[in-house]
């Protein structure tokens, strides 16, 4: 479904992805992980539009995307969801699915699409998505606003950013739940053990280029066995 071929990318004279050649599949969840620096927020934004590579191409459903607006790749199926959601002034829970989602929405659906989140959607469907909402709640908010898409390909940046140990693993409970039940393939950038355990498949990434690619029983070792600066998380950020 996805392929990215020969994926290089430069800035400020420091090649931050070096020949990247990577499938997705569809249906499957898979995870990036490596040391900071290693190019794996950059690796999404290129997938998503954000960013374009200086060489390769991204090939999406056999069309080729790499010079495609963001636009277009959503309506072609791709979802990407920041590690903070975007928030508006007055702008409520309800309406930011309605817009993610591009068309008509009605509350019960808004409402069925929180609870699969894990909120109680009569409490927060009407609620204004202010700083009154823990980091928790808005990583959920954001979680639903990209299920409401209902994409081919979803990328998620660090959705354990910032967030306290409570909602982390909540929110592991929601990817699985997503794992089972979504209608297309999952993308996830982490350092978390726990996220990595859920995945079909974990790429490996270091100095811009892959390492290893492979089923977390291959993967996981060979993180467990960095140095302590390029282990494993087994926590969150905040």
């Amino acid at each position: 479904m996805l392929e990215l071929k020969n994926i290089c990318f430069t800035r400020d004279n420091k090649k931050i992805l070096d020949n990247i050649n990577i499938k997705i599949d569809i249906g499957k969840f898979i995870a990036i992980t490596g040391p900071n620096g290693s190019g794996k927020s950059t690796l999404a934004k290129i997938i998503m539009g954000i960013e374009s590579p200086d060489e390769g191409q991204v090939i999406f459903d056999g069309i080729d995307i790499t010079n495609m607006s963001i636009d277009k790749r959503a309506k072609l199926g791709i979802g990407f969801a920041f590690q903070q959601p975007v928030k508006f002034k007055g702008i409520t829970i309800y309406d930011l699915i309605k817009l993610s989602a591009k068309r008509d929405i009605n509350k019960k659906e808004a409402c069925e699409i929180l609870a699969q989140v894990g909120l109680c959607a009569k409490e927060y469907v009407d609620r204004e998505i202010n700083s009154l909402l823990s980091g928790g709640e808005l990583k959920r908010i954001e979680i639903a606003s990209v299920v409401s898409k209902k994409s081919k390909l979803t990328i998620f940046d660090e959705p354990e950013a910032g967030i306290d140990l409570w909602s982390f693993n909540n929110l592991i409970e929601v990817f699985e739940k997503l794992q089972n039940e979504i209608d297309g393939s999952i993308l996830i950038i982490s350092h978390q053990e726990k996220i990595l355990n859920i995945a079909d498949k974990i790429i490996l990434m270091k100095n811009g280029k892959v390492e290893k690619v492979g089923l977390k029983e291959e993967v996981l070792p060979i993180l467990l066995d960095k140095p302590k600066c390029c282990k494993l998380k087994g926590g969150t950020n905040g």
